[in-house]
């Protein structure tokens, strides 16, 4: 099966509405299939979204009378004109209901479109929907024995090895006489295009270090995810994301060490 089709089924498999081996099927290419994973995150928050809340739309009392007579002025006049008093609520509930439907399928066509756009053009949302891929890119590489593709603490052995598999050369240093050894890196996929991750420690805890070229000016951000901390900020024309269940105040010590190293 083609992406395309594939495309198409995540759709059905987000509401639970695929057969047996259709499930097995997009469950098991998911993992193998960067695009159609950054797919099935992003129809995953959309559909988060639209189950919040936030979107509905409450309409003013008697709105939707007042909609379907400027849309049809004749129904006034028809409905004086009627002879029949009980048939005349009768038409007038029909055609309103009828009304009702419309104005709120075109206010949830609305709010979506709204919405979607407010993702691209708001600088905040955009970090919301990369946190959440660096911290899916983290959690798996916990979870699926793909921690590194090459797994040594010689930032000369690393550096090198992503040498031709990307378009840009990440820096990489050791920083074990900081209490921060290097376990190793590997090729990522995140915001459409291939990455460097470089994978730290301290003590028992593991650091996902993403890097990857940016456009966008100086700035860091702080937050916090389903129990893992995440640091972002760009600096020389790069942007970077760490990760990690460390607490903060350690993980920000992280993040000085590399800073300092790039600056």
């Amino acid at each position: 099966m083609s992406c395309k089709e594939y495309e198409t089924l995540i759709h059905g498999y987000l509401d639970g509405e695929l057969d047996l081996l259709s499930t097995l099927r997009v469950e098991a290419h998911l993992p193998e299939c960067a695009s159609c994973s950054l797919t099935h995150k992003s129809y995953g928050v959309l559909r988060s979204a639209m189950r919040s809340g936030k979107l509905h739309f409450k309409p003013s009392k008697g709105l939707d009378q007042r909609i379907h007579l400027a849309l049809h002025p004749s129904t006034a006049a028809e409905l004086d004109k009627s002879t029949s008093a009980s048939k005349a609520p009768k038409l007038s509930q029909r055609r309103i209901s009828w009304a009702w439907v419309s104005i709120a399928a075109a206010a949830v066509l609305v709010a979506m479109v709204v919405w979607r756009l407010g993702l691209v053009n708001s600088g905040s949302s955009r970090d919301e929907l990369v946190a959440q891929e660096v911290l899916s890119s983290h959690v798996r590489s916990l979870m699926a024995n793909h921690l590194t593709d090459v797994p040594s603490s010689d930032q000369h052995t690393v550096k090198p090895w992503f040498n031709g598999k990307l378009d840009f050369s990440p820096v990489v240093k050791d920083l074990s006489g900081d209490g921060f050894p290097l376990v190793g890196g590997r090729l990522d996929y995140l915001q459409d295009r291939p990455v460097s991750a470089l994978v730290y420690q301290r003590r028992k805890h593991l650091i996902n270090l993403f890097v990857w070229p940016s456009a966008e000016e100086s700035r860091q951000k702080i937050m916090t995810r389903q129990g893992y901390n995440l640091f972002h900020w760009t600096q020389s024309h790069m942007t970077y994301w760490v990760t990690s269940d460390l607490n903060q105040t350690e993980l920000q010590e992280f993040v000085r060490l590399i800073q300092d190293h790039e600056g």
